[in-house]
């Protein structure tokens, strides 16, 4: 069994990242075995080396190794491309075809971007990984292959069976050895390596100077992000090669290839997770403000009452504590001066009620005239309805420092939207 090292060298794998050792040290192990692999990691990071650091070391390495990328072939082919198909089985059938599976039979198949799979797709890889067989399309007999399958992805394997849009059972036949490679942000120590090395070979490609960076070039260097990951580092080390004429790059020269630079390192809040609290839409905004300001009328209908039912001010603010506390509470911390009045001697409006006959012909003409009480209400809340998202925009545009972005976001509504709604109100 050969070690990390030699496996470095014999691949070009640049690094001493733990994480990265790690990862070479269970394709090593698990080479000789014909158990299926997972591969994992973001897009960029080199995963395309481990299946041929297995194929490699395992018994299958004098037969063919057939890399597939599983996002490149169109869903209506791809079951073709994979199994064969029969003479006739559709349109532009002319001639009976051998699938990866059957062509590739003893040896292994790398299934790069496995995560893009059509479903009915993986019901068939499925049935290959349980028993070896497999059906060309158009074709009624069962075939048998002896294939290693060793996949990749870089989606969220568990999101995407939450969302129905992989086979659990297919993901476990899958992982049995699942590989994690780092990205390119977690392995700081390495990112100055890989920068020099392909800067060397661009140089001799292009048949000039190596570039160089200065100290301050090279920790602006570890210090980004890398979204991209070794495929856009190699990138970037290949424009500089190509493009600038002094061999000697300082920070600013760097800093014009690294997209978004000065705002790689600010910190960011993710909830990939949705609550069932969050906004989805407008809609939900304003259904929740109007359900606010009918919980607090009608508990100022309470404490209106109260009041008026009963003389003593100081009472019925010690027993309804609770209610004042909740209509005038924040009020109350930004004004104390609103308060409700302690003073004994306080008048206390009386309520008149009118008189029997008077109060039944009061009735009757609610009665003939029943949408007078409905339109009226419904005048008055709107006006608060629209005051009340006002006062949701600006806090929200405060909390963001002005960021519409973020304060859309934050209020479960387009930067469109909310850009209208600020030229609406001249906010």
């Amino acid at each position: 069994m050969e070690n990390i090292q030699a496996i470095k060298q014999r691949f070009e794998i640049i690094g001493n990242d733990p994480k990265l050792n790690r990862a070479l040290e269970k394709s090593i192990q698990v080479a000789p075995t014909d158990i299926s692999v997972l591969v994992t990691g973001e897009s960029g990071v080199g995963k395309e080396s481990i299946p041929k650091i297995i194929h490699s070391l395992s018994h299958r390495k004098h037969a063919k190794y057939i890399a597939v990328n599983c996002g490149a072939i169109p869903e209506g082919t791809i079951d073709s491309e994979l199994f064969g198909h029969e003479k006739g089985a559709f349109t532009g059938a002319t001639s009976t075809r051998s699938g990866y599976f059957e062509v590739a039979d003893g040896g292994t198949i790398f299934l790069d971007e496995v995560g893009e799979l059509p479903l009915t797709t993986q019901v068939r890889l499925l049935r290959v990984l349980e028993n070896g067989e497999f059906l060309k399309v158009g074709s009624s007999q069962v075939q048998k292959t002896d294939v290693r399958i060793v996949a990749a992805t870089n989606v969220n394997m568990f999101e995407a069976i939450k969302k129905e849009k992989f086979r659990e059972d297919l993901y476990y036949r899958l992982s049995t050895v699942e590989i994690n490679i780092p990205p390119l942000r977690d392995r700081e120590e390495d990112i100055h390596l890989l920068f020099r090395k392909f800067a060397s070979d661009f140089g001799q490609k292009y048949k000039m100077p190596t570039i160089r960076l200065d100290d301050n070039a090279v920790q602006l260097l570890l210090k980004y992000r890398w979204p991209g990951n070794i495929r856009q580092l190699r990138n970037i080390a290949e424009q500089v090669s190509v493009l600038e004429e002094k061999r000697n790059i300082s920070i600013s020269t760097l800093n014009g290839y690294l997209p978004n630079a000065n705002t790689n390192n600010l910190p960011a809040l993710v909830d990939k997770d949705k609550k069932e609290s969050d906004f989805s839409n407008e809609r939900e905004i304003l259904y929740k403000v109007l359900f606010d300001m009918k919980g607090d009328l009608n508990d100022l209908k309470k404490l209106t009452m109260e009041l008026l039912k009963n003389n003593d001010t100081q009472k019925v603010q010690e027993e309804n504590e609770h209610l004042i506390q909740k209509i005038y509470g924040n009020e109350k911390s930004a004004n104390e001066d609103i308060e409700i009045p302690k003073e004994e001697n306080t008048p206390v409006p009386i309520l008149h009620l009118p008189e029997p006959q008077i109060q039944n012909n009061f009735e009757a003409s609610i009665i003939d005239d029943k949408y007078h009480f409905a339109e009226e209400i419904e005048e008055e809340e709107t006006l608060s309805l629209q005051e009340k998202e006002i006062e949701l925009i600006k806090k929200s545009l405060e909390r963001n420092r002005g960021k519409r972005k973020a304060a859309a976001a934050e209020l479960g509504i387009s930067e469109r939207t909310l850009y209208r709604k600020i030229k609406q109100y001249d906010l």
